[in-house]
């Protein structure tokens, strides 16, 4: 659901947010974020913020907001819980459930071809799932957890780049944001 308000900025359904939140936060109940005592939900929350924030703050070409931050919520059940497609199509339907499908990797490929399977379904879903791939990864380009060795860093770091590059070019604000992270993340490389 998208509505104009005015000077191009957009409207988003919270009703819609809290039956998402709900779901995922039960979906992802005593998941913590890796290498940290804090509860998973703070990751997707984080992600639906950084959605959130960049497409009420500008939203160029008129992206469902509401899907969006769904997708936002949405992102890891399918491939960290027990949640399948199918729950998430009869609950919050098809259009959603296909972008948290793009959203999860296919282990069933090499590890290696993972990440590109992923963004080339990303990119048939559109710029609102576009966007919420970015917005994880910005989340995610926080202080690497302390175990993670140089070389699991430099490879994050390098996903993190390739990733800008195959989806970028549809909201200038996440792009910037991820930008500026990945950046930021040469901090940790040394």
């Amino acid at each position: 659901m998208l509505v104009e308000l005015s000077n191009n900025c957009f409207m988003w359904d919270q009703d819609v947010y809290l039956k998402t939140l709900l779901f995922a936060g039960k979906a992802h109940i005593g998941q913590k974020v890796p290498g940290t005592d804090l509860s998973y939900v703070v990751h997707i929350t984080n992600v639906a913020m950084e959605v959130a924030s960049a497409l009420t703050h500008t939203n160029e070409q008129k992206i469902d907001v509401t899907l969006a931050v769904q997708c936002a919520l949405l992102h890891d059940t399918i491939e960290d819980t027990a949640v399948t497609y199918e729950e998430i199509k009869s609950i919050f339907g098809e259009q959603v459930a296909n972008g948290v499908l793009a959203l999860t990797k296919n282990t069933e490929l090499p590890k290696a071809e993972q990440m590109q399977d992923s963004l080339q379904r990303i990119v048939e879903q559109g710029a609102a799932i576009r966007i919420v791939k970015m917005a994880d990864r910005i989340n995610n380009m926080q202080p690497p957890p302390l175990y993670w060795t140089l070389e699991k860093k430099q490879g994050y770091h390098k996903e993190a780049q390739f990733i800008l590059e195959q989806l970028g070019g549809v909201h200038s604000y996440i792009e910037e944001r991820l930008a500026q992270k990945i950046i930021n993340y040469n901090h940790y490389l040394k």
